[in-house]
């Protein structure tokens, strides 16, 4: 058996995330998760490579979150001019996120944000 020390391994803290099973997964659209990604507030919850904080945008009028983050992507639901939407990862002309802190999870081109709130 190998020894434990402080600089091959940190100290164990029970309880600490620590994961007990398997992971949960979460309803596409529901939560602000993907295979890949998810927001800093789901840490400790769902095991993915990276965590983000979110940048909040302000939507333009005309705004549609989509499932998939292209033209011909199903829309899910108009989006009301003036809300936030909390971008979580920008790929392309997309970013990915959620409308507010607890709304539809999806795409919007970013010709659809303010640069800032």
């Amino acid at each position: 058996m190998a020894p434990v020390d402080s600089y091959t391994r940190p100290p164990r803290t029970e309880g600490i995330l620590a994961m007990t099973g398997p992971s949960v997964r979460a309803d596409p659209g529901c939560l602000p998760v993907r295979g890949d990604l998810a927001h800093i507030k789901l840490a400790g919850l769902y095991f993915v490579p990276h965590y983000a904080a979110p940048m909040p945008r302000a939507l333009t009028a005309g705004a549609v979150l989509r499932a998939a983050g292209r033209n011909d992507g199903e829309p899910v639901m108009d989006l009301p001019a003036a809300a936030t939407f909390n971008v979580l990862d920008i790929a392309g002309n997309w970013a990915w996120g959620q409308l507010g802190e607890d709304g539809p999870v999806g795409y919007v081109a970013l010709t659809q944000l303010e640069s800032e709130i």
